[in-house]
């Protein structure tokens, strides 16, 4: 099964992984805005770094549970 197969799957059958997306998605977006201005401030400096910090935090997670549906469904 393709990794892509494996995302399909878990976006279908699993909720924590659909949110976690949908989550990493809206901070991408969010990331994308803030590198778009010219200037931040200070407080939206610290916020940029919270939120590279909470999109990284949901990658390993997604990542995790792809590792996890690979090891219980896919023969290697």
């Amino acid at each position: 099964m393709r990794e892509e197969e494996i995302i399909e799957t878990l976006r279908n059958q699993n909720d924590e992984f659909k949110k976690l997306l949908n989550e990493h998605r809206e901070l991408d977006r969010l990331l994308i805005e803030m590198d778009k201005r010219n200037y931040l401030t200070e407080e939206e400096e610290v916020e940029k770094k919270r939120l590279k910090k909470e999109k990284l935090y949901k990658k390993d997670r997604i990542a995790e549970l792809i590792r996890n549906y690979k090891k219980q469904y896919c023969i290697n």
